[in-house]
């Protein structure tokens, strides 16, 4: 049985609309396909300190969120580059976390070992 996918813009309306409700500026960076585009969200979460989530598959075959770059905004900003230049149809959403409180889909995001 396939998963039941929400368009990639209702989705992006939906964590805008969380992230207002719990005082969290965020602004959609990048607008890509409105039914099937990928979706990274770059969370700011100071000065120094940001993660880029992405949307992948676990050992299991089950759609998780997983931490793709880490560290500065230098190294999420040229990740996000190199996949707008693969990937047309991105959206990136970027959220200001200072207090680390933003799981997507309510879930925290796996992080490489």
């Amino acid at each position: 049985m396939s998963e039941v996918r929400l368009k990639s813009e209702i989705w992006v309306k939906a964590q805008l609309r969380l992230c207002d409700q719990n005082f969290m500026p965020a602004v959609v960076a990048r607008r890509g396909d409105a039914d099937a585009g990928q979706v990274l969200v770059k969370v700011i979460q100071s000065r120094t300190d940001c993660e880029l989530l992405a949307r992948r598959f676990d050992a299991d075959g089950r759609r998780v969120w997983m931490v793709v770059a880490l560290g500065g905004e230098g190294e999420c900003d040229a990740y996000i580059a190199r996949e707008s230049n693969i990937d047309p149809d991105l959206w990136v959403l970027e959220i200001e976390d200072m207090q680390r409180r933003y799981l997507p889909d309510g879930e925290a995001p796996l992080r490489h070992s």
